[in-house]
């Protein structure tokens, strides 16, 4: 359910406190089972889930000073290309449903930065979404490319073949190789 802007951070906060932690889980399991590209991509993904966390924490804070961020468990991980699929299901599912709803929400309430910052996090769970089913569909497949993390918004590039970022528009000097 759709709150108000400020109840819509709190749960943008809290979803993305537990898909850091579950991204994290799943890729000490990736490495375990062999599959260290795969960890690469779940390590940058749970690092650019906190940088979600950081911009939308940023938004809570100033509304409300005593706001607390959540913590979360994570949950147990099963087989990397189970991982790889409940992963973009829950990306797609940030991407097609809840940031749509929290930016419309944010817009009708004239709040700007959210609306800034719902949709930079929306754009790049698209990107990991597509990150996630590229790496199940060519798991049998790994290559040695590495993984480029934006520090603004947490855009995730697979390669070098990039300038800068597709959304927010960082230099490729400031990601952060995985």
């Amino acid at each position: 359910a759709v709150g108000t802007t400020l109840e819509n951070l709190k749960a943008a906060i809290a979803g993305e406190t537990g898909a850091s932690a579950k991204y994290a889980a799943f890729a000490k399991a990736a490495k375990e089972q062999g599959y260290d590209q795969l960890s690469r991509l779940f390590e940058a993904t749970s690092a650019a889930e906190q940088i979600h966390i950081s911009l939308e924490y940023g938004l809570v804070s100033a509304m409300d000073p005593d706001y607390e961020k959540p913590t979360a468990e994570a949950p147990a991980p099963h087989t990397s290309d189970v991982n790889l699929i409940a992963s973009a299901c829950g990306e797609i599912y940030e991407t097609s449903d809840m940031y749509p709803s929290f930016i419309k929400k944010a817009q009708e309430e004239g709040d700007t930065k959210a609306v800034q910052v719902f949709t930079r996090a929306k754009l790049a769970e698209a990107y990991h979404a597509e990150r996630y089913l590229d790496a199940y569909n060519t798991i049998d497949t790994p290559t040695d490319d590495k993984y480029y993390l934006c520090p603004i918004c947490g855009y995730i590039h697979k390669g070098e073949n990039f300038t800068a970022c597709p959304i927010c528009l960082a230099p490729k000097a400031s990601f952060k190789e995985y």
